[in-house]
């Protein structure tokens, strides 16, 4: 599973290399399909390592089932011992034991823990509509390429940070006397 998500993530890679082509050519439709595509790699391998987690916790719990048999099968032979031991009252014997049983259990607490973070681990993920035109403008600021405006304008506005009306005020200041230094 993890090899399948490597191969879907270079997958995404060459679509977004493709991206960046259509946008020197000009061609925001092969750019938009690129897109598409791109996202639609990165959630098959988010899928990939999703399953891959899944798999490991299963693989966890079984292990878990297998090391409570192993020690429960232990316990019954220790507890015997005990009783043994408690009927001969060697202190040495019955301290061994214990020391085992102890052993054991934090043996099995570190793999209970274990199965529990991988468990934390898997988390669920959507991708909504807007995020090709994100990633189209992001490959395009990211080589400096200029895109045609034949993209939608609120995809280009809702990537924009929001700025305060008084910061607003500024740029527009700035801009006016931009413009009358060229005239």
């Amino acid at each position: 599973m993890e090899r399948l998500a490597i191969k879907a993530e270079k997958s995404q890679k060459t679509e977004e290399a493709k991206i960046k082509k259509s946008i020197q050519q000009g061609n925001n439709d092969g750019a938009r399909i690129y897109a598409e595509n791109s996202i639609r790699k990165k959630n098959e391998a988010l899928n990939y390592h999703r399953m891959a987690s899944r798999l490991d916790a299963v693989s966890q719990r079984v292990q878990t089932a297998l090391t409570m048999k192993s020690a429960t099968k232990s316990m019954t032979t220790a507890v015997r011992g005990m009783n043994a031991a408690l009927e001969s009252m060697d202190l040495q014997k019955i301290t061994a034991i214990m020391d085992k049983f102890e052993s054991q259990f934090e043996d099995l607490d570190v793999q209970t823990r274990v199965m529990d973070s991988s468990m934390a681990g898997m988390n669920a993920l959507s991708t909504p509509e807007d995020q090709v035109d994100m990633l189209i403008n992001k490959v395009a600021d990211q080589h400096g390429l200029e895109l045609s405006h034949e993209l939608d304008a609120s995809a280009v506005g809702s990537a924009m940070p929001s700025l305060s009306s008084e910061e607003d005020a500024k740029l527009m200041e700035k801009l006016k006397e931009l413009r009358n230094l060229d005239e």
